[in-house]
């Protein structure tokens, strides 16, 4: 419990120090949490990625629930948010400061195959359009055949970002976690319902 409360203290210091990088005020409740996890299928993944881990919450949830001969790579462009995450002891956790915008070379830096799932809780209704374009680009090319992509988000900019890219998707709102959240889901290859 005291661990929880740290990180959520530290998540709203960088919240109010850098507004435009995190997308909410605390991290993402434990419901919000195992509906990512149900939505993205990581269960059976093999490589996962997720852009904007914060104080590691949801990676926690994540290799909780990944198979044990699965790699995760937490990409995280806030310094302090991403120590936390590095401190997470798991050695199929790839911990990385750095940008969205540049999935494809830091993919390749660590060897990594295509990602079986994206997950996403960066805040696309604070980028720019030509920078969230750019991120959901490199998500589409990147996705293994079937891969998922979820975002979850406060905002509905990401359905339209994805639209061109990856079709309409799903959507469900999150109620218990604050503020409420939508988590949308898409799948590669025109399956965008499932």
């Amino acid at each position: 419990m005291a661990k929880r409360l740290n990180g959520q203290f530290a998540f709203f210091q960088e919240f109010l120090k850098h507004p435009l990088q995190i997308g909410s005020v605390i991290p993402s409740s434990r419901f919000l949490e195992k509906r990512i996890i149900e939505a993205s299928g990581v269960v059976s993944a093999r490589t996962i990625v997720e852009l904007g881990s914060g104080t590691g919450g949801t990676t926690r949830a994540i290799l909780s629930e990944m198979p044990r001969n699965a790699r995760l790579l937490s990409i995280e462009i806030n310094p302090h948010l991403h120590d936390s995450v590095s401190k997470i002891s798991d050695d199929r956790l790839i911990a990385h400061l750095g940008n969205a915008c540049e999935l494809q070379m830091i993919l390749d830096q660590y060897g990594m195959d295509r990602p079986d799932v994206v997950i996403s809780g960066i805040p696309f209704s604070t980028m720019s359009h030509r920078s969230g374009s750019q991120v959901v680009q490199a998500i589409s090319s990147l996705l293994a055949t079937n891969g998922r992509f979820v975002a979850y988000q406060v905002s509905k900019r990401v359905a339209e970002l994805c639209r061109p890219f990856l079709g309409t998707g799903q959507m469900e709102v999150e109620i218990l976690n604050i503020p409420p959240v939508r988590v949308y889901q898409w799948e590669k290859n025109g399956a965008h319902r499932f």
